[in-house]
């Protein structure tokens, strides 16, 4: 399985509307990439363990390998992430990789 992270900073008075973000961007996400291979979609909020946590969401998309994340991202990424504005005032990380286990 091929993942993408998508981390949300939790800056110092940033903003972050949860409403907005699980009733409009998600399913835009799940629309878009849904017929091009995306096979899961989650999010979750880091805890507070020992002090503010580095970010505010952190969302995963799963897809069955690169090429098929690639192609996904390559025809939709603009229009997803043109939505981020509506939600955060923060600029997101993102990570990619092949997940593997022990």
């Amino acid at each position: 399985m091929f993942v993408v992270n998508v981390l949300y900073p939790n800056d110092p008075g940033s903003k972050f509307d949860m409403d907005y973000y699980k009733s409009k961007p998600l399913p835009l996400v799940q629309e878009l990439m849904g017929p091009m291979g995306l096979r899961g979609l989650s999010f979750y909020e880091p805890m507070d363990m020992m002090g503010k946590p580095p970010y505010q969401v952190v969302a995963e998309l799963q897809f069955d390998d690169a090429a098929t994340a690639q192609a996904a991202l390559a025809k939709h990424g603009a229009a997803t992430q043109g939505d981020i504005p509506n939600f955060t005032d923060v600029q997101a990380k993102v990570i990619l990789g092949t997940v593997t286990t022990a």
